[in-house]
């Protein structure tokens, strides 16, 4: 017998008592250091009182987060913008780390607003019947034209009449749209339009000299007859992003608009673009509009 194997007398161990041993060992010793068992009313009690986990809004995201989603700097640096006051939300500084804003809320770091959604330009060759509005409710809009546009939550730049036509421009950043809001300078609209009667030449002479309608002088960039159509056929070129003013210049002199079409926005045309139809902007052209 090796010594491995143990020796006689009173202290050898009986092959029993090894077995034995190492059964109870296993089955409750060992298993009670791995685990501990819940039968039999030993289950762990809930503390009632701890505050249950408010539920996430999926509608929030965290300040930091957005800032650094804006594309202005990493979310770590954003930390440190918005401790130092940097950042403001609904016009007010907020410091505190971990607050949250809502995606409506506008927020501001260093005075220019900033939006977490990635930037899109969509270009819309609008048919007649849909209005020009972001609102429920108003029947055919032409935020169902480009619903399927972008994810990014964009919205029109100026307006046409439900009966107009012609091109319409979507975007989420406002320094594009401001360009178009800017009283000084502006983007400027091309509009070919048909009225019900022939436009005396005295008065496209004074809608182009501009004149004034209670006290307010309109002015427009540009107006002219179409080469090789009628004169009713009128081609304007102006600023305003909305066209009530268009319709109150010809109103003012005696004019019905028969029809309305935006041809061209800046250096934005309707080349391949079908009525109903939108396209994103390539890079050239969002340079090119940029540039104005």
């Amino acid at each position: 017998m090796s010594r491995t194997q143990g020796t006689s007398g009173k202290g050898k161990p009986s092959g029993r008592g090894e077995q034995n041993g190492n059964a109870k060992g296993s089955s409750r010793g060992d298993q009670g250091a791995k685990s501990k068992s819940f039968a039999r009313g030993n289950a762990p009690i809930r503390n009632v009182n701890s505050p249950s986990k408010k539920p996430s809004n999926p509608n929030e995201i965290r300040l930091n987060k957005y800032v650094a989603n804006s594309g202005m700097c990493s979310r770590r640096e954003a930390d440190v913008h918005i401790a130092t006051g940097l950042v403001t939300v609904n016009g007010k500084v907020i410091t505190e780390m971990g607050y949250k804003v809502k995606l409506e809320d506008e927020v501001r770091y260093d005075g220019a607003r900033i939006n977490p959604e990635k930037k899109a330009y969509v270009l819309l060759n609008k048919p007649k019947g849909f209005a020009t509005t972001t609102s429920e409710g108003k029947g055919r809009t032409v935020m169902d034209l480009v619903a399927n546009a972008t994810t990014s939550r964009i919205k029109p730049i100026g307006r046409l009449g439900r009966n107009s036509k012609g091109l319409l421009l979507f975007t989420n950043d406002d320094v594009i749209a401001d360009k178009f809001t800017n009283s000084k300078h502006g983007v400027a609209r091309l509009f070919q339009i048909e009225l019900d009667k022939n436009l005396k030449l005295d008065d496209l002479k004074a809608i182009q000299s501009g004149f004034k309608i209670e006290g307010k002088l309109i002015a427009v960039e540009e107006i002219s007859y179409i080469d090789g159509e009628a004169k009713n056929q009128i081609g304007l070129k102006i600023k305003n992003i909305g066209n009530t003013l268009i319709r109150t210049i010809f109103d003012h002199f005696k004019y019905e608009i028969v029809s309305l079409d935006c041809v061209a926005i800046g250096p934005l045309t309707k080349k391949d673009i079908p009525r109903g139809h939108w396209k994103h902007l390539t890079e050239q052209e969002l340079n090119n509009l940029k540039m104005l």
